[in-house]
């Protein structure tokens, strides 16, 4: 294969809120960070272990405004792009360089309501009525009409 790729495709909760910019041009870019999780159980001491990692995420233009106008703080979200390093001078003087996820696609998951309605749900209780669940018996159930004039 004589090719490369630069793919990077995440699944997280934003961190904060996103920082826009505006250009002279009429172009935006907006940034925020998002934590993935990885979770495991340690094998000395039997307990569970969660990691959390952090990403730049840098989204531009019309999709920076759609994530800002609908996403908000823990917010679960999809973002696919590529990885981009850029190289700047601090206030000393000094070379920096930050890694950052340009994201060229993304799709919103579960907003953070939606999550507390969610949990709110799970953790209600549900009444069950084992009658309802039993079906009627042939002669209740109401007649299907097979003569359609459907074509199909």
């Amino acid at each position: 294969m004589s090719g490369t790729l630069n793919k990077v495709m995440l699944i997280g909760h934003l961190g904060d809120e996103i920082k826009m910019h505006y250009f002279e041009g009429g172009g935006c870019i907006g940034r925020f960070p998002l934590a993935t999780n990885e979770t495991y159980t340690s094998k000395q001491t039997n307990e569970r272990i969660t990691n959390t990692e952090w990403h730049n995420i840098v989204v531009r233009n019309k999709g920076a405004e759609i994530c800002e106008k609908y996403l908000s703080k823990g917010d679960k979200v999809y973002i696919e792009g590529r990885l981009k390093t850029r190289k700047w001078t601090d206030d000393k003087g000094n070379e920096r360089y930050s890694t950052e996820i340009q994201c060229n696609d993304f799709t919103f998951l579960s907003t953070k309501k939606e999550s507390a309605n969610n949990n709110a749900q799970s953790t209600a209780p549900v009444a069950q009525n084992p009658v309802a669940a039993q079906q009627k018996p042939a002669s209740e159930q109401p007649a299907v009409d097979d003569n359609d004039d459907l074509p199909f």
